[in-house]
This record gives C-alpha cells, sequence and structure tokens, in this order.
C-alpha cells in the first residue's frame, strides 16, 4: 500500500516531464463533471493528466484513468513537479471551492500552459475567470438547462450544441413532410437555411448524405443552422 501511495506523489510522477508536447490535457477536479470530462478524453485515445486533492477519489479513479494523481492544485510548486507546465490544454473542474478553482486556473497560465478552460457555476464567476485569464469558460447547469429549454420548445428536437448566438448544430427527428423525399428535392438550405451534415437511421450514422439521399420516418437529422429556422422545418 505504501508502494502505491508513494508512486502516486508528485515528485514521482516524472513520464510527463519527459514527453512535452506528446503530453495533452490536465483536468484538475474530479466530481461528477471532471470525472466525465476526463474518462471521455481517455477513451476516445487522448493522453491525460488527471488531478485531485482527495486521495480517496484519486484511489477509486486508478483503474479508469492511467494517469491520476493526488496534489493541491493550488500549489505551483506540486504542479510544477507533476509537469504541467508540458500540457497543451488544461481544465479546471473544482466545482465546489470557487477559490481554489480560480487560483488553479490562474496556476496553469502562469505555467504557461497554452489553452485553459475553467468551470464555473454563475455568469458573475465565469466573468472573473476570463478576466485571470482562462480561454474558455463552461458553465454545466446553465447549458444543461438551455439545451433542456429548447428541447422542450421544439418538440422534435434531440440534441442542440450551440457555435455561437442562436446558431448551432440540431439533431431533429425528421418531420413528416420530409419522408421518402430527397434531400435536393427538400432544398433544405435554399428554403430553411440549413445545411445538412449527417443522418442517424438506427445504429448508422451517414455523414455528408448526398443529394439523391431520402428521408424515412424515425430519422434523425443533423443540421446546422439557426434554431428559429429549425424549429421553422419542424412546423
Amino acid at each position: 500500500m505504501e508502494e502505491e501511495r508513494a508512486a502516486r506523489q508528485p515528485a514521482q510522477y516524472s513520464p510527463f516531464r519527459r514527453a512535452g508536447r506528446e503530453s495533452e490535457f490536465v483536468v484538475i477536479g474530479l466530481g461528477r463533471f471532471g470525472t466525465a470530462v476526463a474518462t471521455t478524453l481517455v477513451e476516445n485515445g487522448r493522453t491525460v493528466l488527471a488531478i485531485d486533492s482527495d486521495h480517496d477519489r484519486v484511489q477509486a479513479l486508478s483503474g479508469e484513468l492511467p494517469h491520476v494523481v493526488q496534489l493541491d492544485a493550488t500549489n505551483i510548486d506540486a504542479l510544477r513537479q507533476a509537469g504541467v507546465e508540458t500540457f497543451d490544454t488544461g481544465l479546471v473542474c473544482i466545482g465546489t471551492d470557487f477559490e481554489n478553482n480560480l487560483l488553479a486556473t490562474v496556476l496553469l497560465r502562469q505555467l504557461g500552459v497554452e489553452r485553459v478552460i475553467a468551470k464555473a457555476l454563475t455568469i458573475t464567476q465565469r466573468e472573473i475567470l476570463l478576466k485571470v485569464g482562462a480561454d474558455e469558460v463552461i458553465l454545466p447547469e446553465h447549458e444543461a438547462g438551455r439545451r433542456l429549454g429548447r428541447k422542450m420548445a421544439i418538440g422534435h428536437l434531440v440534441d442542440y450544441l450551440e457555435v455561437s448566438n442562436d446558431v448551432g448544430v440540431v439533431e431533429l427527428l425528421a418531420p413528416p413532410s420530409t419522408w421518402e423525399h430527397s434531400l435536393s428535392e427538400l432544398s433544405l438550405r435554399q428554403r430553411y437555411g440549413l445545411s445538412v451534415i449527417a443522418v442517424r437511421r438506427g445504429d448508422d450514422l451517414i455523414v455528408s448524405p448526398s443529394a439523391g439521399f431520402r428521408l424515412k420516418e424515425e430519422d434523425i437529422v443533423v443540421v446546422l443552422g439557426r434554431m428559429a429556422d429549425a424549429e421553422r422545418l419542424r412546423q
């Protein structure tokens, strides 16, 4: 047990210091959100250093995350020993203590991490994090609420990812008016300003479907465009 614990101390965590830019993501804070981010990155073949101050949490995740270490992310020396400065992207996901979240964000910037993304709980926290150097700030609950609101407002909406103001990637059930019609016949770009980028049919995903592709009942159409235009198509 002592040997396992020693192996997780920052001073022993040397591979990333040698790897340089081959290392990609450092995730600080392994609550539900941070753990989901870290495990998803790992599942997609990305190199991740996951950090949390809680020993039990680190131990619990050691089977899922190949590189997980217990340390205080508000201590710049500990972060430096872990080789954090070699990473391209840092994600600060400390949700329960905004002061620690803020300090960890500042330290990643000081250490030279090229891109720093932080999690916030409120709009005010978001503004503060942006001012101290975060490149991007995510408000998971706020964004989840917006997505749910969009989904409730448009009955056929499956999912929605906002790209900019009211423009996003929209997944919606093919309306009855589109069934058995080809994309060229529907002229969605000309009539609605929507670009079809994929169609999900059962377990199959057809990316960039041809103009002759015919939509069927229960197809899920993935389009890029304005939410208002997607709602017009539904109607």
